[in-house]
C-alpha cells in the first residue's frame, strides 16, 4: 500500500465509500454508485445544476460568458501573485536556511527534499538573486507574458475573412458567408475538393500584423526575462528540471530523429504524390495542404477503415466498460458512476465518476464533460481541479479531475458512437486521469500530472498503445444493436493503417518542435519568424514553403509549450519503450500494472523524471534509445499484437 492511502476496508462497506469534493469533509456511505458504462448509453435523467470547478477549467469551458470572463480575470491575478511571492525575499531566505541545514535536509524523506529544490529553482529562474529594481522587472515581464500569451491565443483562433468575389462560386459554399465576405476559420484538411484546401490554407493563413507583432514581442519579452535571471536563452531557462534538461539535448534529439526518418518521408510523400496525379493530374504537385488528406485517402483505399464501419461497435458505454475491464486488471481499480448533488455541476450532461481500489478503497473523482455544446472548444483536455495530498490529521486529501471531450450526443436511435479516433483520444485522456488518480505525494505542488512537460505525457501515450491491442478492444468492442464482438481483423487493418505516411506524420512534428526551439533561442533572431519558418520548413520537413502565409501566428502550442513542444515525442519514445518491455506480452499483467504504478504513477513532479523512467525499464535510455522507439514503431508488425483469444 502507497504512503498516505486510506486502511483497506471490509468489502461490503469499501464499494460504498466516498470522499466529498471539499478536502477536509467527512466521508459518508454512498449508495448512488453505478455500472460506469450504463451511466453514458443510458438516456440520463436531467436536472437543473450550476457551474462549479476551478478557474483555469473555468474559463475554458463553462457555458456562460460571465463566468467564463470572471475565470479569465482571477487567473491573471493569481499569475500576478504567484510571480510576486517567487520573488518574495524573506520567503526565500527561510527556504535557504533550511536547504543550508544539513541535519534538517538528511532528516526529510527524498520527496520533501524534491519539493524544496523545486521552491528553490522556482525562486531563482523568478530572479530572487536580483536587487530590488530588476525584481520588479522581472515580475512586470511575467505579467506581460502572461497578457501576450492570452492575447496570442486568441488570435491564433480568430478567422479570417475574404471578399466573396475572388474565390470561385463554385467552392463557397464550402465556407461560412457574412454578407459580401467569406470566413475562414480552419484549414479544412479533409476536404476532398483540392481548390478548396488550398484556398482555405492561403487564406486561414495569411499575416495578420498585429498577431505578428503579438508573436514577436513574446518570444522578445520572453528572451528578456530569462537573461536577466541568467540564462542564455528562454529555451535554457525553460527546460531546467526536465528529462532533457537542455536545448542542446533537444536538438540532438530532434536531428537525430530527423535524419532516421529522411528516407521514409521521401517515400511517404512519393506515395501522396502517386495518389493525387491518381486523383488530379492536372495540378499534381504535393503541397502542404494535400498531406493530411491525401495519408488519408491512402489509409482508407488500403485498409478500408471507413469510421462508420467501426462507430457502431465503439459506444461511449462500451469504451468506458473497457477502460474499467483494463483499470481492473491492471491496477485493481474500479470506475462507478455516482449521482451528483444540487448545484455540484456546471452542465447537465456531466457525469462524475468515483475511482475505488479493491484494497485502498476510493482514490478520488473523475468528473466527464464529454459532450459537445454551444462555446465549448472541440479540443480533449485534462484538469487538476483539486490536487492529492497528506493533510496535517493523516487523511489523504483526494484528487479530482475534470476530462473535456468533443463527442457527439446520443440520439433516438444510437448511444454517442465514437470513431477510432475518438476512442483513442479517450483512453489518451483517461492516462492523464490515472495518472492524478494514483498520485500519492505529499503535496500536491507535485501531485499527479503536475511534473515535467516531457514525462507528463507518458501515461496519456501508453494508453494509445492499450487502445490499439486487440486482446483489449476484443474486452469492450461490440456492436451496439446485435452485440457482435468487433472482427480481429478490422483492428488489424485500423492498426496497419496507421503506418501509412507514418514518418511524414512524425516528421512534420520534429519539424514543429525544433521551429518551437529555435524561436526560444538566442536573441535578438537574426530573421523574421516567417523566413525562419521558411527555413526550418524545407530542412525539417520537405513540403515547399508557401508565400504570404504565416503558418507560425496559428501555432497555439507556443504559449502552453513554449521550448517544449518536443515532449510529445520524447514522451512517445518513453512510452513505446515501457509498452514492448512490460506490456506487450501481456496487457493485463497485474504486476507490471503494480510496478507501473508504483515507479512511474506515484511520484508526480516529486521524483526525478529520469528515475522513474529508470526504475520502469531498469536502465537509463539514450538519445539513440529514444529514436529507435519511434523509428521501430513505424516498422513494428502490428500482427505481433494480435494473439489469439481462442
Amino acid at each position: 500500500m502507497l504512503s498516505g492511502c486510506r486502511r483497506a476496508l471490509p468489502a461490503a462497506l469499501r464499494l460504498a465509500v466516498r470522499g466529498w469534493a471539499g478536502g477536509g469533509g467527512r466521508r459518508r456511505v454512498s449508495t448512488s454508485w453505478s455500472p460506469v458504462g450504463a451511466a453514458f448509453d443510458a438516456k440520463q435523467q436531467r436536472s437543473r445544476l450550476t457551474g462549479q470547478s476551478t478557474a483555469d477549467f473555468v474559463k475554458i469551458a463553462h457555458p456562460d460568458f460571465a463566468f467564463r470572463e470572471a475565470a479569465e480575470e482571477t487567473c491573471r491575478n493569481i499569475g500576478t501573485m504567484v510571480e510576486k511571492l517567487n520573488t518574495n525575499i524573506e520567503l526565500c531566505q527561510s527556504l535557504k536556511q533550511l536547504l543550508a541545514d544539513k541535519e534538517v535536509m538528511d532528516s526529510l524523506d527524498p520527496e520533501t527534499r524534491q519539493v524544496a529544490e523545486l521552491f528553490m529553482f522556482d525562486f531563482e529562474i523568478s530572479g530572487i538573486h536580483l536587487d530590488e529594481e530588476k525584481r520588479k522587472r522581472a515580475v512586470d515581464l511575467n505579467v506581460k507574458i502572461l497578457d501576450l500569451c492570452n492575447q496570442f491565443l486568441i488570435g491564433a483562433h480568430l478567422p479570417n475573412k475574404i471578399d466573396k468575389q475572388i474565390l470561385p462560386e463554385h467552392i463557397r459554399y464550402n465556407f461560412a458567408v457574412e454578407g459580401n465576405y467569406i470566413q475562414i476559420t480552419g484549414l479544412h484538411a479533409d476536404c476532398s475538393d483540392d481548390l478548396v484546401r488550398e484556398a482555405a490554407y492561403k487564406i486561414f493563413l495569411y499575416p495578420n500584423a498585429e498577431q505578428l507583432r503579438c508573436l514577436e514581442e513574446l518570444l522578445t519579452s520572453r528572451n528578456h526575462l530569462a537573461q536577466l535571471v541568467g540564462y542564455n536563452t528562454f529555451a535554457h531557462r525553460a527546460l531546467q528540471g526536465t528529462m532533457a534538461r537542455t536545448p542542446e539535448k533537444v536538438m540532438q534529439f530532434l536531428e537525430t530523429l530527423s535524419d532516421r526518418l529522411f528516407q521514409r518521408t521521401l517515400k511517404d510523400f512519393e506515395m501522396m504524390e502517386g495518389m493525387k496525379m491518381k486523383l488530379n493530374p492536372q495540378n499534381s504537385k504535393l503541397m502542404p495542404w494535400d498531406h493530411p488528406y491525401y495519408s488519408g485517402v491512402l489509409r482508407a483505399e488500403r485498409y478500408n477503415i471507413e469510421p462508420s464501419l467501426y462507430c457502431p461497435f465503439f459506444s461511449l458505454g462500451a469504451c468506458m466498460e473497457g477502460l474499467n475491464f483494463l483499470f481492473n486488471q491492471l491496477l485493481g481499480i474500479s470506475l462507478y458512476a455516482e449521482q451528483t448533488e444540487k448545484g455540484e455541476l456546471w452542465c447537465e450532461d456531466v457525469r462524475k465518476l468515483a475511482v475505488v481500489h479493491e484494497n485502498e478503497g476510493l482514490l478520488g473523482y473523475i468528473y466527464c464533460d464529454f459532450y459537445q455544446r454551444a462555446d465549448k472548444p472541440h479540443q480533449d483536455c485534462h484538469f487538476t481541479i483539486r490536487g492529492g495530498r497528506l493533510r496535517k490529521d493523516g487523511e489523504y486529501q483526494l484528487p479530482v479531475v475534470v476530462l473535456m471531450l468533443s463527442l457527439p450526443h446520443s440520439t433516438k436511435s444510437s448511444p454517442t458512437l465514437l470513431t477510432p479516433g475518438m476512442m483513442e483520444n479517450l483512453f489518451h485522456e483517461m492516462g492523464h486521469a490515472m495518472h492524478s488518480m494514483l498520485g500519492r505525494t505529499r503535496y500536491q505542488h507535485v501531485t499527479g500530472t503536475r511534473c515535467p512537460t516531457d514525462f507528463a505525457e507518458v501515461p496519456s501515450i501508453l494508453m494509445e498503445y492499450f487502445a490499439s491491442d486487440y486482446r483489449v478492444v476484443n474486452q469492450f468492442a461490440r456492436h451496439f444493436q446485435t452485440g457482435q464482438s468487433l472482427p480481429k481483423s478490422m483492428v488489424s487493418r485500423l492498426c496497419e493503417s496507421k503506418k501509412i505516411c507514418a514518418a511524414a506524420d512524425m516528421q512534420l512534428q520534429v519539424f514543429y518542435a525544433v521551429l518551437d526551439q529555435l524561436y526560444h533561442g538566442e536573441h535578438p533572431l537574426k530573421r523574421s519568424t516567417t523566413e525562419i519558418l521558411k527555413e526550418t520548413q524545407e530542412k525539417f520537413y520537405g513540403l515547399p514553403y508557401v508565400p504570404k502565409t504565416a503558418w507560425q501566428l496559428r501555432f497555439s502550442h507556443l504559449v502552453g509549450y513554449g521550448a517544449k513542444y518536443y515532449s510529445y515525442l520524447m514522451s512517445r519514445a518513453i512510452a513505446s519503450m515501457v509498452w514492448k518491455q512490460c506490456f506487450v506480452q501481456n496487457p493485463f499483467d497485474r504486476a507490471m500494472g503494480e510496478r507501473y504504478r508504483r515507479e512511474m504513477l506515484a511520484h508526480g513532479g516529486g521524483k526525478e523524471p529520469m528515475l522513474m523512467v529508470q526504475g520502469m525499464l531498469q536502465k537509463s535510455p539514450s538519445v539513440e534509445d529514444f529514436v529507435d522507439a519511434l523509428v521501430s514503431d513505424l516498422d513494428q508488425d502490428f500482427e505481433t499484437f494480435f494473439m489469439d483469444s481462442e
